[in-house]
């Protein structure tokens, strides 16, 4: 089993990660981090934990970052893409346990450390749990497996300007700190998440193989659907950017992609654009190819 920690700042696609991540016996959760992003860092652990109350799992959880990593804070929320408690309006209560005591950036660096070149990060919210990390014990870099990061746009447009990716838009300061690290990266972008499409069509599947999970994860997706339609008409259905970095930890075969430098623009019309220049000593690997279908079928396998 591979040991993992998973940063989440939990929307839809973060809780379908999740549960992909629990339900791949490949995979050692060994905690899930969470974060501002979609939601606040406090709802994010909310959230985190609800999913997990629905998976049957005990997998500890550990909030962290509330505020980006040198900017202000800006208000920020998602409520016409993840519902205004950030998993498509389906809360229907608070979950029976909390978050373990602690902060996110102990817990990485201390998993790290006791257990060193073995656990790999997947980040599928900001990085800014991580550069806090990484800037606190500096030594990590050389100590993780590697970092499987769901950001960025380096061949693609953004999607939430036309130039910068969500997460990376919502803390620069902290994806350019990490880029810049040395520390060995995989970005799982909107250039290969964008290829993948859960099918509306899987909705009713999902509500008949499972009497408490099925449901839940089929009303918040097509929630988030919906969503795509407004943006996509007549997609029928939404990309899998989060669950995606879970694949590509659990099966590698499923991207491909370059060597690169990579940096963020930090200011200006083209805030949060992540340029990559191919370099063979590049600590990030830039993914620009997914074998969409094989990964469709492996998530779904998993999920529901």
């Amino acid at each position: 089993m591979k040991p993992i920690i998973l940063d989440v700042d939990t929307g839809i696609d973060d809780a379908l990660a999740i549960s992909y991540a629990v339900r791949s016996q490949e995979l050692e959760v060994l905690g899930i981090t969470t974060c501002f992003g979609n939601v606040t860092v406090e709802e994010a652990t909310r959230n985190t934990l609800v999913v997990l109350e629905h998976l049957e799992s005990e997998v500890p959880v550990i909030a962290g970052a509330g505020k980006p990593f040198m900017r202000t804070p800006t208000k920020g929320s998602t409520p016409h893409i993840h519902g205004e408690d950030g998993i498509g309006n389906t809360l229907k209560g608070l979950p029976k346990r909390g978050a373990e005591e602690g902060n996110a950036v102990d817990f990485i660096i201390d998993q790290v450390k006791r257990r060193p070149r073995e656990v790999t990060l997947i980040t599928v919210g900001t990085l800014t749990n991580l550069a806090l990390a990484i800037r606190q014990a500096p030594e990590i870099v050389e100590l993780v497996e590697r970092v499987v990061v769901m950001g960025g746009a380096v061949t693609v447009p953004g999607n939430v300007t036309p130039y910068a990716e969500a997460n990376v838009y919502a803390d620069p300061d902290a994806a350019d700190y990490v880029f810049r690290s040395g520390i060995p990266v995989t970005l799982i972008g909107l250039d290969v998440t964008m290829k993948t499409l859960l099918s509306i069509d899987e909705m009713d599947r999902w509500r008949t193989k499972d009497s408490t999970l099925g449901p839940f994860l089929a009303d918040m997706t097509e929630f988030y659907m919906g969503a795509y339609e407004r943006f996509y008409p007549g997609i029928g259905g939404c990309a899998l950017h989060d669950p995606l970095a879970v694949g590509a930890v659990i099966r590698p075969d499923f991207v491909r992609g370059d060597r690169m430098r990579l940096q963020v623009n930090l200011d200006g019309e083209a805030l949060g654009r992540t340029t990559g220049m191919p370099d063979a000593a590049g600590s990030v690997t830039v993914c620009t190819e997914v074998d969409a279908s094989l990964f469709l079928e492996h998530f779904l396998s998993r999920v529901c």
